[in-house]
């Protein structure tokens, strides 16, 4: 588990019926029962299924002030890999930041944008979400899997507080197998991404967009 000096942004990219929503604010709950300031922000365009989703989660240390769109994500969470051909999903994603993607396929078989190519080794990871989710709960619903498997990826926040944040914005009746499901990816993605301590330096340093700007 990592100390968050400032904060830290994730963006969500999903399609209508994936829970997109959902897994921001999952990761604000499981944050904020950390004892950090978080902050789940959603961004609705056709509202009809299978249209593009955009979500936003900010997770910091200090009270955050702002409730702009994430334009610069440390993370960014994938829940449908054909997304992957929009023009601009990648952009503005942090140097050394991380991309989770939905999909059971290697990376080498995936059209990645170029650029992602100098992410730092170990940070650009594939989980299969869908198949998971299925496998355990029935439905192909990836949004608290992926959560599971960013946990293990950069370790913003804990499985435990994944696992939390699970049994207490989902029914009683699906909360148990989606942990499951979000425990499973944990310990795939586990298995091969990058050790965590690099988010120490990506976190670090002066204030990022607008966290420090006075309230709307």
């Amino acid at each position: 588990m990592v100390t968050l000096p400032r904060v830290f942004q994730v963006r969500f990219h999903g399609r209508g019926g994936q829970g997109v929503v959902t897994a921001a604010d999952l990761l604000s709950v499981a944050a904020f029962a950390e004892g950090r300031f978080s902050q789940a922000l959603p961004s609705f365009g056709s509202e009809r299924a299978g249209a593009p989703v955009t979500a936003f989660c900010r997770i910091s240390d200090s009270e955050i002030r702002t409730r702009a769109p994430v334009t610069a994500p440390d993370a960014l969470v994938v829940q449908d890999v054909t997304l992957l051909h929009d023009a601009g999903l990648t952009d503005g994603l942090h140097p050394e930041g991380f991309l989770l993607l939905n999909t059971p396929r290697p990376l080498d078989e995936l059209p990645l944008p170029a650029r992602l190519g100098a992410l730092p080794a170990g940070h650009v990871v594939t989980v299969p979400a869908t198949e998971i989710a299925l496998r355990h709960f029935g439905r192909p619903v990836p949004n608290a899997v992926l959560l599971g498997g960013l946990a293990a990826l950069c370790g913003v926040v804990s499985l435990e507080a994944v696992v939390h944040a699970i049994a207490e914005r989902l029914p009683a009746a699906v909360a148990t197998a989606n942990a499951a499901a979000a425990t499973e990816a944990f310990h795939l993605v586990g298995a091969t991404a990058a050790p965590v301590g690099p988010m120490l330096s990506l976190v670090a340093g002066p204030a990022r967009e607008g966290i420090d700007a006075p309230a709307d």
